[in-house]
């Protein structure tokens, strides 16, 4: 476990068959967060992950702290700035975003968008937008204009795009909820956030992130949202991925309340080697995810 003064290694794992000679051939997936950072390399060929990382990063007062974290992280880094990947795949992590029906997306209003809720600094934030192309959806998105440069400049002769963790997650349970018939309530938790999904018959019916202080809102959130749907708290389903373990105290409080729960697995596309068999299946659904969405 490596440690620097502005961030620290968790967890790494590196397949047998990862080649550094061959990231040519090979997809390089990100996800930048204002407390977390995690790095996937997926094979072109037959989809195998084959490089995982997950950092924790140090208490942010700015995009300028971040900023001399992630620059500072990069140049230590073996691989991460390589600009012969044969695709770079960056999600962002942060509550400055808004979705809408493609139809009525227009390139040129995305900052009136983004202003119902949120507050974009022009000075420090580019807006940018990505697509759920199978749902029609289209998320605008605030980022650190600085950080933005700097990796356009890195992965300039290489095809790089800037995703959205909210569109990632979509994409994801958008998959799991076409082999469920039982239209569960779809969870993910994050680190200091909860991610709430609802699918209906392959179409979108509730997506929210929200901001978790103690357990309690965990519990408040969902009850919540399930009152909101019409669904039972002790006989509707709820599939669950993310930071919580399967035999912690905040899992066996949480089944107190809600009943049927059960954990979510990897995305189907990816293949794992028997190395990746340390990570809980129901961990880093959303790092995954990007690999799903094309620019």
């Amino acid at each position: 476990m490596s440690i620097n003064a502005n961030y620290k290694l968790i967890k790494k794992i590196k397949d047998d068959r990862f080649d550094e000679d061959k990231l040519h051939q090979y997809r390089l997936l990100v996800q930048i967060g204002v407390r977390d950072f995690q790095v996937a390399v997926i094979a072109d060929s037959d989809k195998r992950l084959l490089f995982f990382e997950d950092y924790i990063l140090n208490d942010l007062d700015s995009y300028s702290d971040q900023f001399v974290i992630i620059k500072g992280l990069f140049e230590a880094h073996p691989v991460l700035q390589a600009g012969f990947w044969k695709e770079v795949k960056f999600s962002i992590k942060n509550n400055k975003f808004i979705q809408l029906p493609t139809y009525l997306f227009e390139a040129g209003d995305a900052p009136d968008y983004l202003k119902f809720n949120s507050a974009v600094d022009n000075t420090t934030e580019d807006i940018l937008w990505c697509e759920n192309k199978k749902l029609g959806i289209t998320t605008v998105f605030a980022a650190q204009k600085q950080l933005l440069e700097w990796l356009k400049v890195i992965y300039q002769n290489t095809t790089l795009s800037f995703l959205h963790q909210s569109c990632a997650l979509i994409e994801g349970v958008l998959i799991e909820s076409k082999t469920n018939q039982r239209q569960p309530l779809y969870i993910y938790v994050d680190r200091f956030k909860l991610h709430i999904l609802a699918f209906k018959e392959g179409q979108l019916t509730f997506y929210n992130q929200f901001a978790i202080r103690q357990f309690a809102d965990y519990v408040k959130y969902i009850m919540l949202t399930m009152k909101g749907l019409n669904m039972d708290q002790q006989s509707s389903e709820v599939m669950l991925w993310g930071y919580i373990g399967k035999s912690s105290p905040h899992y066996l409080e949480f089944v107190k309340y809600i009943r049927n729960v059960n954990f979510g697995s990897r995305p189907s596309h990816l293949t794992f080697g028997y190395l990746f068999d340390e990570l809980q299946e129901h961990h880093f659904f959303d790092l995954y995810s990007i690999d799903l969405l094309s620019a």
